[in-house]
């Protein structure tokens, strides 16, 4: 039997269902093929974002930093909360149960917007040909004028540290611990691990976290990633740069972590390990030998900038092509080539790619960074504002931080935004809508804000690239 469609979508994460759903708003006749079958044995759609990833380790980061500011902050705004207690399996439950609410409604938006949704794997051959063999053992053919491919990816293993139950995890296994590890090992210093090692961290854990590179957040700011890993210390977590995990040895209840760095062979104990360093594309046995895609050295599916595949109506989005692995990402180009299936012209601007680290303080970022300016011997001016200046942050009780403008020097265009503090996750919006627009730093210093705001502090930043800040001694810098 074989069934045509106008679009199959194969993946529904987030850039799978709304590449779905869009395509159905459009008029096509779209299917969506998921294999994702959750930790009670079910179909769930919303692929590693809403099963295991953005949205389970929110609950987590939220949950985490509230009980955190009710034992160790309260005190200081005359709020008494002594012998405030977390208890780990409601925090999981309550994590679970939003999981599964979001899941569920994906699969009500798919339904509502006609998309024909069939669980099981894919296998893509010649012709836009895929075979489908669905998780109760039936095989079916689809065939369809387009295919876009959006699997996703999926955690990286290292030969030294095997999973093992709740003492050598990956990403997924931290996220339902059963009770707080006395001493947790992160092996992992990026976004992943940050941010599950600060979850642990609040509750109790000793942290130490082992990172191969010598630099700590090299992707981000230097500025913006020393104030961060300022923050992160004063809060107890260890963090060692240069550290090369090269073996793991379980015995009884205990992990033991053997390690290089510059120093020397040395070796760590913990309750519990996880290990978080990185994520590749998902690319298992879905490609037919002769369905005409191509992957590059690294395993990623080869697109253009429209990401299309070798392979004639065929594409490929999010996690699975090159690019920063972010939902919103992939979200965004799922919705682009289906409506160029369509049809219509749109692109995605990678230059206003936003990134985030959801860790207290927060990290975000847009843009070029300042080193990567000076390699490029860019002219740029810099304007900074520190969030301890802010009103509204000292009224808060959260004054870590502190928020960068990068502007041409010659167009006074904005080149990058740089933040680290609270709540910066959402203020970078702001500065994701000024780059679209081609804003100047003059653009957003001429814009009213609401006052008393956190966003006044991108102001007060737009304002310095000129030495017009307000409330800051300003240090116009020129390179």
């Amino acid at each position: 039997m074989t069934t045509k469609f106008d679009v199959v979508v194969i993946g529904g994460g987030p850039a799978g269902y709304h590449a779905a759903i869009r395509s159905a708003q459009l008029g096509q006749n779209t299917a969506c093929i998921d294999k994702w079958i959750n930790k009670d044995g079910v179909p769930s759609l919303g692929g590693t974002c809403l099963n295991v990833g953005c949205i389970p380790s929110k609950a987590l980061l939220d949950t985490s930093q509230k009980f955190a500011e009710a034992r160790d902050g309260f005190a200081d705004i005359g709020i008494m909360t002594a012998g405030v207690k977390i208890d780990v399996p409601a925090m999981i439950g309550r994590k679970d149960q939003i999981v599964e609410g979001l899941t569920k409604g994906v699969a009500a938006l798919l339904k509502s917007n006609g998309v024909k949704v069939f669980e099981g794997t894919a296998k893509l051959g010649a012709g836009r040909q895929i075979e489908f063999v669905g998780h109760d053992g039936k095989n079916e053919t689809l065939t369809a004028d387009n295919v876009v491919i959006a699997t996703g990816s999926t955690p990286v293993a290292i030969p030294p540290c095997p999973l093992q139950g709740e003492l050598i995890v990956d990403s997924t296994g931290a996220l339902n611990f059963t009770s707080v590890p006395k001493r947790l090992g992160v092996i992992g210093a990026g976004v992943i691990g940050l941010e599950l090692g600060s979850v642990w961290n609040r509750l109790g854990s000793e942290v130490v976290v082992l990172e191969a590179l010598d630099e700590f957040l090299p992707m981000a700011d230097r500025q913006v990633s020393k104030e961060a890993a300022k923050q992160f210390k004063k809060q107890g977590m260890d963090i060692r740069l240069g550290a090369r995990v090269t073996g793991t040895d379980v015995k009884g209840k205990k992990v033991t972590v053997t390690y290089s760095d510059a120093e020397g062979e040395k070796s760590e104990i913990f309750d519990s390990l996880i290990v978080a360093v990185g994520r590749r594309p998902f690319t298992q046995d879905l490609l037919s030998g002769d369905c005409g895609v191509n992957l590059d050295e690294r395993g990623f599916i080869s697109v253009d900038d429209h990401c299309a595949t070798d392979a004639p109506g065929v594409w490929a989005v999010g996690d699975v092509v090159r690019g920063p692995m972010l939902a919103h990402k992939g979200m965004e180009e799922g919705i682009m080539v289906v409506e160029r299936i369509a049809g219509h012209l749109p692109v995605v601007n990678y230059d206003c790619v936003p990134s985030v680290i959801y860790t207290h303080p927060e990290v975000a970022w847009v843009g070029k960074t300042e080193q990567e300016l000076k390699t490029a011997g860019d002219d740029y001016n810099v304007g900074s504002f520190p969030m301890s200046a802010s009103g509204r942050a000292m009224a808060a009780n959260d004054t870590a931080g502190m928020i960068k403008v990068l502007a041409d020097a010659k167009t006074d265009r904005i080149l990058g935004v740089h933040m680290v503090g609270a709540h910066v996750a959402e203020l970078i919006a702001e500065a994701v809508i000024a780059m679209e627009f081609e804003s100047s730093a003059e653009d957003v210093g001429l814009t009213m804000f609401a006052h008393p705001t956190l966003s006044e502090g991108f102001h007060e930043a737009a304002l310095a690239v000129s030495g017009h800040a307000i409330h800051i001694a300003n240090r116009k810098r020129k390179k």
